[in-house]
């Protein structure tokens, strides 16, 4: 896990370049083309549920297979710890003969990074990561897109104007998304505030089911989460609340709760990178795809979002994929009240994904 923050959030002021489907090339030579079918591995930091950001890597392998066929053979190992049981894990993939493996955790980075140092021939896919290598690509996607919908929607929908938020670490990637759904919220509710608990854990259902009942007893009435199980969503069926789903449509265990979801989209870059490998044009790279590249989503409304909430959401998506808006353009300031960013400027690229502070309406401090 992220035991070390400082270097994780050191980590972040490396730059992503965007592409719309594969990583963008580098000056290493791409190898040889493959005769037989792909063996493409992934390795999962969860077990396998029906949703959640194991589920959509999943899903994503799936695609992999429908698109290729007899092209492609996969294979998962599941709820894999970070750390040295992901260095053992992607080893031993490795030495199977696998010819491209996706270690999709931040954590996994670095055992990836040593074990293909190893591997010369064996291509990495680095899912959240930010260092590459010859035969080391990454890529992350612009969830903060589609929290910043999020905002909007739990902004028009709130009657307390207190809105929650479970999250795992207070990295830069989450404080993205959580800064992006307060700037959102208040877009539309100047008044509105969120509220956020730090759970320092990616998964563990329980402490995300009992944070979000904390957080409804204390005034909040629309809830969203960081996490990687469906607790939240679960919990706030069960008290009558509205909710955000993250990762995955979660309609199945909030039919009432759920106002929409924002799900990640991994399919066609897994199977242009697998295509890649068969055809050897792999090459080594970065991307940090968005709504535009279709890597992000909002949608699968539940039946308490009104028809114009869904309709207003819809056009900030569409006004965000063109460029006309950003979920950073100012004027936003921080927690502090300093100003952040002056009314007709927006952070850069490097700014986000160095960001290491909370944007005025939200409540508490950014780490535990």
């Amino acid at each position: 896990m992220y035991k070390n923050l400082a270097a994780v959030i050191a980590a972040a002021c490396f730059l992503f370049s965007v592409s719309n489907s594969a990583a963008e090339p580098s000056k290493s030579a791409p190898s040889s083309g493959l005769t037989g079918p792909v063996k493409a591995a992934f390795v999962y930091v969860t077990p396998v549920f029906d949703a959640g950001w194991t589920h959509q890597h999943d899903q994503a392998r799936k695609a992999v297979e429908k698109s290729l066929g007899a092209g492609v053979k996969t294979t998962i190992v599941e709820n894999v710890a970070e750390g040295a049981d992901s260095e053992r894990v992607v080893r031993d993939l490795a030495q199977q003969g696998h010819n491209i493996i996706f270690t999709t955790s931040f954590g996994y980075m670095e055992p990836t990074l040593k074990v293909a140092k190893e591997f010369p021939n064996v291509k990495f896919e680095s899912i959240t990561g930010y260092k590459t290598s010859a035969n080391v690509a990454v890529a992350n996607a612009r969830y903060y897109e589609g929290r910043y919908l999020a905002g909007v929607a739990a902004g028009r929908m709130t009657k307390s104007n207190v809105a929650g938020y479970v999250a795992g670490f207070p990295i830069p990637e989450v404080l993205q998304g959580l800064n992006a759904f307060t700037l959102g919220m208040r877009s539309v509710n100047p008044q509105a505030q969120v509220k956020v608990v730090w759970l320092n854990s990616w998964f563990d259902p329980a402490k995300e089911r009992d944070a979000a009942f904390a957080l409804f007893n204390q005034a909040v009435d629309v809830i969203s989460f960081h996490t990687a199980s469906n607790a939240v969503m679960v919990a706030a069926q069960e008290r009558g609340k509205l909710a955000i789903a993250y990762h995955s449509d979660m309609r199945k265990v909030a039919p009432d709760a759920q106002l929409m979801a924002v799900t990640h989209e991994w399919g066609r870059y897994y199977a242009q990178r697998v295509t890649d490998v068969q055809k050897g044009q792999w090459q080594t790279g970065q991307v940090w795809g968005g709504l535009k590249e279709g890597m992000v989503r909002v949608g699968d409304f539940g039946p308490k979002l009104p028809a114009k909430v869904r309709d207003e959401v819809v056009q900030i998506q569409k006004d965000i994929v063109s460029g006309k808006r950003h979920p950073f353009q100012g004027p936003f300031s921080d927690q502090d009240g300093k100003v952040l960013v002056a009314g007709g400027q927006k952070l850069s690229d490097a700014e986000i994904l160095n960001m290491n502070y909370g944007v005025a309406g939200l409540v508490g401090k950014i780490a535990p």
